[in-house]
């Protein structure tokens, strides 16, 4: 059973959706939830499409170490494919809104989070009958927007 870290909820108002151990980064992730969270439903989704055509760069404010700068907005990137899954995630949410009754375009995120999923273990074999670790870090996004009047 997948466990919402946002329990307290009106469910006539809310639609929400989760996606476990999509194969991006975490970091990543983090700061795009960052970016949209407050969003319109069609603000959000536009702005993931310009990230993944490269138009807009998303602000990184958490583990920003050695990012280099955007112009305007100071450290950020254009992490596409963590854009791609949350975009998905987001036509999700969308869908399930539609099923309950409710209107996608008076839609906002009120609650969005990024943190880290399952790691997929894997060896790169080296000489000499060594092998070095080469794990996968996955990510787990749980997306829940509200209906505004």
């Amino acid at each position: 059973m997948v466990r919402y870290s946002v329990v307290d909820i009106d469910s006539e108002k809310t639609a929400r959706a989760y996606g476990y151990e999509f194969h991006c980064s975490p970091k990543h992730s983090m700061n795009i939830a960052r970016a949209i969270k407050g969003m319109k439903l069609s603000e959000a989704k536009s702005y993931l499409k310009d990230i993944i055509a490269l138009k807009r760069p998303v602000p990184f404010t958490i583990h920003k170490r050695k990012v280099s700068h955007r112009k305007g907005i100071g450290p950020g990137a254009y992490p596409r494919r963590a854009a791609k899954y949350i975009l998905r995630l987001l036509e999700n949410v969308e869908n399930n809104a539609e099923y309950k009754g409710m209107d996608p375009e008076n839609m906002v995120i009120s609650h969005i989070s990024a943190y880290y999923g399952r790691e997929i273990e894997g060896m790169i074999f080296r000489a000499h009958g060594r092998t070095t670790e080469s794990n996968e870090q996955t990510t787990n996004i749980e997306i829940i927007i509200e209906e505004v009047e």
